[in-house]
């Protein structure tokens, strides 16, 4: 690590006022610990109840931390606005504290600040009054009909506030891009931000890219198949619990092999191909015979050693008591208020090898960039994109890296991806087709094909990166300073990149070069053993149901945490002139979604926290239809009791307080279940949301595409492309603000396709000097025209 003295937080300067509450304040907190002065505003008529109905305390307390934090008034008011740089706020849409706070009015008297104004459903439809909890949110985005067994109660996934938490993400990214380019424009903007719509595309968005696992197949036409989740990233039992491995590739199912012991039965070629090994009958039971009298660090030790991705199913205790985790310092004792002092993530993003957080900085430095040195004179395409002047040199692959170039590229980023044919993405499937996964996290960039293990292909990127921002890998630690992408080695040629690494479990560590898939990822993080059913008395001994393989989390929400980092550095460049490096580890954002949960685990209180009566999915009328309903405190109750026609119940004095609902759930619960039962999802959330009780139809993905509040939101395109003959459905409007245009309709490349355009424009080169590294395979181009029946 560099020395902390040394460290200069990237978001130093940038003064913001945070009038927001509830979940969403995890924004303000993604914003401080990346530098920003982040002012807690308690404003009078506003925000100055104790909080929305429901609020978690604890979350809100460990968002809150060391924040500075003002009492003002409509007297004290315009001079906090005068001195902000961005302003986040979430009143409820249709409010008397919506119609005081005027956002609108704001902007129009400072025309330079830019403002995210946060709610559930937006503020642009008619679903703005709606009101949404975690399990509506994970019905609306389509999550919930992927989450649990067929034939049961589909399973809300675990963190109490995930949904919360990624869309906090996206919104953080949306800001520091507005932010960036009123640097350099002096415009401000007003970002109509809603939960849902976040929360959709950044937890596991069924339009967007997913795993190798899905073999090209999109989320989208993912159902709860219990066998075929089972098989992609097996959980099995061994001595002291269960580990889960990952044979995908065939080089991974070779090493199983030899780690048999070269079982006669399983020596066939036709295993190589991961069909046969899924629909083989007896190979997964071997491999578990083979496993159950081990223990999981033998297994994990041995899974090394023939190069078998594998991790051990961890509790969360067991996760935070990991070597990899004490010797990355990620959690720290904070007391959040007298009394109560409990572990709390540090941070998400390393900064220039120094843990970018309040905890770890002291009083920073707050510089004030006066202008915008390096951007002010780029070149736009007046497509009304914020990062449009960027470049941006793509080398990430799969999901992670996928999603952090798509977005700057969506964004107006110039995205050249940097590929070739000894290792492409794999998430290409193979080389002449673009599946829709493919295509949805690869749209708005240009490929570039180089070969980087070669002397004169190295020299070629990095002429391209000398003239470049940002560099985006996601390989293990230590490959991308083999290929001469690192930091340390792009710096010499252009001291002002930004450098982004995203692995697994970080640059350091014991673990840090380990194979990290998402799954594996959460089983070693302590995630994949809480996304489970309760534990049934009856049958203490039966095996736990683990439900969390379908999911592409924490993939897309990682994503999004490189891209803020990123665009932080940039941020800071505009009065630096230095670039530097980003470092993200994908368990560790994950782990930083259950803060609150941690939190409780450490202060001995595990049931402290416990949600109202009722709250959970129950069924509709139909063949596995679901809807979820939520109450967050007596007014809700009451709303509900009226509108399910049961007085008697909002008569009973035992269940007029939440300790009473809650000791009662079942009793609740079944009287809501047995009116959910007679109506279709979409009848009972309708009639609940417009008497004031959150709740939410478990829709399928395709069902999302033509419901109104989705349609109203623009959040969904068809795109032709190319090499298929029917549509893809992809995300559409990323940001909603009032002068930001949808993303652009650039269709995702063959390898190399645009290698000749990039190397004649970028490099230099002449035709001549193109066809030479052509030939020698130091650059490499596939055409739409050079493929044999195109279409699919």
């Amino acid at each position: 690590m560099n020395n902390p003295n040394d460290y200069d937080p990237p978001l130093s300067g940038v003064r913001i006022l945070d009038l927001s509450t509830g979940p969403m304040t995890a924004v303000g907190r993604l914003l401080a610990d990346l530098g920003a002065q982040v002012t807690v505003v308690r404003l009078a008529g506003v925000n100055d109840n104790s909080g929305a109905p429901g609020d978690d305390m604890l979350d809100t307390a460990i968002n809150r931390r060391g924040l500075p934090r003002v009492d003002a008034d409509a007297r004290q008011w315009p001079d906090l606005i005068a001195g902000a740089d961005i302003l986040v706020e979430s009143t409820r849409p249709g409010s008397e504290s919506e119609a005081r706070l005027d956002v609108r009015r704001i902007r129009v008297e400072h025309p330079g600040l830019v403002v995210l104004s946060i709610s559930d459903f937006g503020r642009d439809n008619e679903f703005r009054e709606w009101q949404a909890t975690t399990p509506v949110l994970h019905a609306l985005s389509s999550e919930l009909t992927r989450s649990g067994i067929p034939g049961q109660v589909p399973l809300v996934p675990p963190a109490r506030q995930l949904p919360y938490h990624v869309a906090a993400a996206q919104a953080a990214v949306l800001v520091l891009s507005l932010h960036l380019d009123k640097l350099r424009t002096g415009a401000g903007d007003l970002i109509d931000f809603s939960v849902l719509d976040g929360a959709m595309q950044t937890l596991d968005p069924p339009y967007g890219s997913a795993g190798t696992a899905s073999a090209g197949v999109a989320v989208s036409k993912q159902e709860r198949n219990w066998v075929a989740e089972q098989l992609r990233y097996p959980i099995l039992k061994c001595a002291d619990g269960y580990i889960r491995i990952c044979l995908l590739a065939k080089r991974q199912w070779h090493g199983m092999f030899e780690w048999l012991g070269r079982p006669a039965e399983f020596a066939d070629p036709k295993y190589d191909k991961l069909r046969e090994r899924f629909m083989s009958p007896t190979l997964m039971p071997a491999i578990a015979t083979f496993f159950r009298d081990k223990t999981r660090a033998e297994l994990e030790s041995a899974a090394q050693r023939y190069r078998v991705p594998a991790a051990a199913v961890f509790t969360l205790p067991e996760a935070l008591c990991t070597d990899q985790i004490r010797q990355r310092g990620f959690l720290r004792e904070v007391e959040l208020e007298p009394g109560l002092t409990v572990p709390v993530p540090v941070g998400v993003a390393e900064i220039d090898g120094h843990r970018a957080s309040t905890l770890t900085d002291s009083v920073a430095p707050q510089h004030r960039p006066e202008s915008a040195p390096i951007l002010a004179g780029r070149p736009r395409r007046n497509e009304g994109l914020p990062l449009e002047g960027l470049r941006v040199l793509d080398l990430g692959v799969i999901v992670v890296g996928s999603d952090t170039g798509r977005l700057f590229g969506d964004l107006g980023a110039d995205v050249v991806k940097i590929e070739n044919t000894a290792f492409p993405d794999g998430l290409r499937g193979n080389l002449t087709s673009v599946s829709q996964t493919y295509a949805a996290g690869q749209r708005n960039k240009r490929s570039i094909g180089i070969d980087l293990r070669s002397d004169e292909g190295r020299a070629l990127a990095h002429r391209l990166a000398a003239e470049a921002d940002l560099v985006l890998t996601n390989f293990k630690p230590g490959v991308a300073a083999t290929l001469g992408m690192d930091h340390d080695t792009l710096k010499a040629v252009n001291p002002g990149i930004v450098v982004v690494d995203s692995s697994a479990f970080g640059p350091t560590g014991p673990w840090a070069t380990r194979m990290g898939y998402g799954p594996l990822v959460r089983a070693a993080a302590g995630f994949t053993d809480l996304w489970v059913y309760p534990e049934d008395p009856e049958k203490p001994a039966k095996r736990k149901a683990f439900c969390d393989t379908v999911t592409v989390y924490p993939d897309h929400v990682s994503a999004r945490i490189g891209v803020l980092a990123a665009l932080a550095l940039l941020l800071r460049r505009e009065r630096t002139g230095a670039g530097g490096s980003v470092s993200i580890a994908q368990s560790e954002v994950m782990l930083s979604h259950l803060a609150a949960e941690i939190a409780e685990q450490s202060a001995g209180a595990t049931s402290a926290f416990e949600q109202d009566a009722p709250w959970g999915v129950f069924e509709s009328a139909g063949d596995d239809q679901w809807v979820a309903v939520t109450v967050r405190g007596d007014a809700d109750w009451r709303a509900l009791c009226a509108t399910i026609g049961r007085a008697d119940l909002a008569a009973d004095p035992k269940l007029g307080t939440r300790a009473g609902r809650v000791a009662e759930r079942a009793r609740v619960e079944d009287a809501v279940r047995a009116w959910t039962a007679e109506r279709s999802p979409t009848e009972a959330m309708t009639t609940l949301q417009r008497a004031g009780v959150p709740a939410g139809a478990a829709l399928r993905a395709a069902e999302l595409l033509d419901w109104d509040y989705y349609v109203a939101r623009r959040a969904f395109r068809e795109e032709l492309h190319p090499l298929w003959t029917t549509p893809f459905v992809m995300e559409n409007v990323i940001i909603h603000s009032e002068r930001i245009a949808d993303p652009p309709l650039r269709q995702a490349p063959l390898l190399g396709e645009q290698t000749r355009e990039i190397a004649a424009d970028l490099l230099g080169l002449d035709d001549e000097q193109i066809d030479d590294l052509l030939r020698s395979g130091v650059l490499e181009s596939i055409q739409p025209a050079e493929i044999d029946g195109v279409g699919v």
